[in-house]
């Protein structure tokens, strides 16, 4: 059984593979490593630029799409029908429940003003001191999955209070549904956007949803870019109402002279949530497993439906 991962490091990451699985490494879409009408298991690169998807159709023996991330919106509908698309959930828990924590307290403390200072060589105290604090905040995390957990699980030692979000309500651990937003987002300070990227969440974030924050609040959003509409966003920014931190925008890269990149209230980073060195042993320990049940005939983990 022929596999195709993208990375020549995840060959020794993979675990022990029965001995008919043959692996191959696609690092680059526009060299093939062999001919492709026999690969049965897919790994495509992780936030690969391009038409990457375009590889599907050269792909007739495919039976599993096995993603490194975990947001599938770029293969929903895509994967052509009999082939099985899993993402990486849990992969990224870790990571990008740390980069949520860390722009919360970055921006509440003040950081990005104090970096600007710092570059000035300006000892800034009277202009950034006192600054906000984390304790006490009300935090509203819009996607109740696993990197939703794991945000909130790393925010309780900070005293916050905590309401989560999801599609629909599940009333027996505490979970709220989306459809309860217009209520709920006046008493939140911070509000975390983690729901994957579908027509049900492009544009989700919209005027009313902004509008419906309360002064002086935080918009996170390590989801998908368009989950929020970025003219509304800059609207609201440019006020000076609401303050933002990005790691996800729409357009992705930001163009040079998008006004984001001028707004003292928005804190930007270019899609780094989920990239860090340990990403790829925590990635490849789930291909191997995935391999290991595919080969035995057993079901898959993480198989994407409805778009999640």
């Amino acid at each position: 059984m022929k596999v195709w991962i993208p990375h020549e490091t995840g060959r020794d990451l993979l675990g022990e593979l029965p001995t008919d699985v043959v692996v191959e490494c696609l690092a680059d879409p526009a060299r093939l490593p062999s001919d492709p009408a026999g690969v049965r298991f897919w790994v495509p690169p992780f936030l690969s630029a391009g038409d990457v998807t375009g590889l599907l159709d050269r792909l007739p023996a495919l039976e599993v799409v096995q993603l490194l991330s975990a947001g599938a919106d770029a293969w929903v509908d895509r994967v052509p029908a009999g082939a099985t698309l899993c993402d990486a959930r849990g992969v990224h828990d870790s990571a990008t429940a740390e980069w949520v924590v860390t722009a919360i307290l970055a921006h509440l403390r003040g950081f990005p003003a104090m970096a600007r200072a710092q570059a000035r060589r300006d000892w800034a105290y009277d202009e950034v001191a006192p600054t906000d604090e984390l304790a006490g905040k009300r935090v509203l995390i819009l996607g109740a999955g696993s990197i939703g957990r794991a945000v909130q699980a790393r925010l309780t030692p900070f005293e916050v209070d905590f309401t989560l979000v999801a599609r629909t309500a599940r009333p027996g651990v505490g979970v709220h549904g989306v459809d309860e937003l217009p209520r709920l987002l006046p008493d939140a300070d911070v509000v975390v956007l983690l729901v994957p990227l579908t027509d049900r969440t492009r544009g989700l974030v919209d005027e009313a949803f902004l509008a419906a924050m309360p002064d002086g609040a935080l918009l996170v959003n390590a989801a998908r870019g368009p989950v929020a509409r970025t003219e509304a966003l800059v609207a609201e920014a440019r006020t000076g109402r609401l303050h933002a931190a990005l790691d996800v925008t729409d357009p992705e890269p930001l163009p040079a002279d998008h006004p984001l990149w001028e707004l003292p209230n928005v804190l930007l980073t270019p899609h780094v949530a989920g990239s860090v060195r340990g990403l790829l042993p925590r990635a490849y320990r789930l291909v191997g497993a995935q391999l290991r049940r595919f080969v035995a005939g057993e079901p898959l983990e993480n198989v994407v439906t409805d778009g999640y």
